[in-house]
């Protein structure tokens, strides 16, 4: 599949209906995946004429987290974020964020609100870029998952940032330290979730028809007031994330994490030097 289909994008009554369209792969993120959100968001970025984003996942989920081609290079000890062209690695100059943070973060720089709409899965950078919205209606049975350290590594997709935004730095911290699998609901209760819903995409093309009939230049100044407390310190904030995950990337404890998983044994961790 093209890049350029990889994510589509439909605009009708001011309301840009968003999809990542890689359903045989519960939209898992390769390379291609990378670059076609980040154009999706920085096109939406300078029309004028949308009010509002819908950001969805075709298929049986929204997003299921890195592709498991990149798990399968960092077990041979390979720096994948480096390799080929849309690697989420690469740093544009200007910016605040390379293309794996971006991914998340564009959904903030677009002016108007972002609502995603979330069912099936959403794992790993799945739920990154899904909290990088600034509205969430998802499934109760959603899974969600702040997967990382399952994989030997840290949430270095602007995870930390909006995070440390949305629950308590205990909670956070919970879900972080043990990487696991909590549903939809719980997500509700948590404060990561807006919204429950067993429709997420109708309600959500429902919210959105509601915020596009409001004066447009009153909600993209609410959205900029807002976004000046959210997005405070964030460029340091992904600078660490970037140097943290370069630094485990690759390493012993890192690629065994990967190998367990893959071969379905318990993981023999060394302790840091």
């Amino acid at each position: 599949m093209a890049v350029e289909e990889r994510v589509s994008i439909s605009i009708a009554n001011g309301i840009a209906d968003v999809r990542l369209n890689r359903p045989d792969k519960r939209n898992a993120l390769d390379n291609e995946m990378f670059m076609a959100l980040a154009s999706a968001g920085e096109r939406l970025k300078s029309d004028k004429g949308v009010r509002v984003v819908v950001l969805s996942g075709e298929g049986s989920s929204f997003c299921a987290g890195l592709d498991f081609g990149s798990f399968q290079q960092m077990a041979g000890g390979t720096k994948s974020e480096n390799a080929g062209e849309g690697n989420p690695g690469t740093m544009a100059s200007g910016r605040i964020t390379h293309l794996g943070q971006q991914v998340a973060w564009v959904w903030q720089e677009i002016p108007v609100p972002v609502i995603a709409a979330v069912h099936g899965h959403a794992l790993g950078g799945g739920i990154q870029i899904c909290l990088g919205a600034d509205i969430r209606i998802v499934h109760p049975d959603t899974q969600m998952s702040v997967r990382e350290t399952h994989w030997g590594l840290v949430p270095d997709m602007t995870g930390t940032q909006v995070l440390s935004n949305l629950v308590r730095p205990d909670v956070a911290k919970e879900l972080t330290f043990t990487a696991r699998v909590f549903s939809g609901r719980e997500a509700f209760e948590l404060g990561l979730a807006t919204k429950l819903s067993e429709t997420p995409l109708a309600d959500a093309m429902a919210m959105a028809a509601e915020i596009a009939g409001r004066s447009p230049d009153a909600v993209r100044g609410s959205k900029e007031l807002f976004n000046r407390v959210f997005s405070a310190g964030a460029a340091e904030q992904f600078a660490e994330e970037r140097r943290v995950i370069g630094s485990l990337i690759g390493r012993p404890n890192q690629v065994e994490a990967v190998m367990s998983n893959f071969e379905k044994r318990p993981a023999n961790f060394i302790d840091p030097s």
